[in-house]
């Protein structure tokens, strides 16, 4: 599924090394999640991937389903199955939902090759996947994200993944800024979709999301390099002793 070999990522306008040789491998059907300190490279790792502006690769790779993802356009990469939910999701005034949901389901089937879905067609997915998420019909209405609460934005995204079915999805810290009753919300709205053919990796400081979405991987980052891998219980111990006793171990 995607696999990533010694990447190595600086901040084009500092020329500050942030990436400084990650690899990484998630198979299909499998959720790893990602912990480690402020400014270890986790986001940056998000972005690169997804093809956000302003990182220059200096060496490595990364490869979904065996496609090189790195020289592909953001937009190419969505059709290709990457999905990123961010961290803070962006308001769009004036952009129905369903509009803005019609358009990029049929923008990638366009790009796939397939044909556009029509509107009867939509209408019925939409409602499908909302009610299956438990999702207030109401919100499919709304402008994008406008007026809605930090649980909202967040189950907004997940609508997004659903309709979109992507096989790859990226979630950059997407229980910030949320209560228990609504991270549970979206937790729940991503252990269903989980999937034999479907991938997540999970963005995380804290490992309360992770007793929602029990991930089979974890991976602790710091100073832009994987240096500790395990199963569920690593998170908990990373909850229970903070990152000092794994970092100092690594450094030992």
């Amino acid at each position: 599924m995607l696999e990533v070999t010694n990447l190595q990522v600086k901040l084009e306008e500092e020329d500050k090394q942030i990436l400084k040789g990650v690899t990484l491998t998630i198979p299909a059907g499998e959720v790893h999640a990602i912990m480690g300190p402020n400014g270890s490279g986790k986001s940056t790792l998000s972005y690169v991937l997804s093809g956000r502006d302003g990182y220059e690769v200096t060496e490595g790779g990364a490869t979904l389903d065996g496609a090189d993802i790195l020289d592909m356009e953001p937009e190419e990469r969505a059709a290709a199955g990457l999905f990123l939910a961010f961290q803070y999701p962006v308001e769009i005034p004036g952009v129905g939902n369903m509009t803005f949901l019609r358009t990029a389901v049929n923008a990638q089937r366009k790009a796939r090759g397939e044909e556009e879905l029509s509107s009867g067609d939509f209408l019925r997915l939409v409602r499908e996947k909302a009610k299956a998420l438990d999702i207030d019909a109401e919100m499919l209405k709304r402008p994008v994200n406008v007026g809605f609460s930090g649980g909202e934005k967040k189950r907004n995204e997940i609508l997004q993944m659903a309709m979109l079915e992507p096989r790859m999805c990226i979630m950059d810290e997407t229980d910030s800024g949320l209560d228990v009753d609504a991270m549970r919300l979206v937790a729940d709205g991503v252990n269903a979709l989980r999937s034999p053919d479907r991938s997540f990796l999970v963005i995380t400081h804290y490992q309360r999301l992770l007793d929602h979405i029990r991930p089979d991987v974890v991976h602790i980052m710091s100073d832009g390099r994987i240096v500790r891998t395990g199963g569920p219980e690593l998170a908990l111990e990373v909850e229970q002793n903070g990152y000092g006793d794994l970092l100092s171990e690594e450094g030992a």
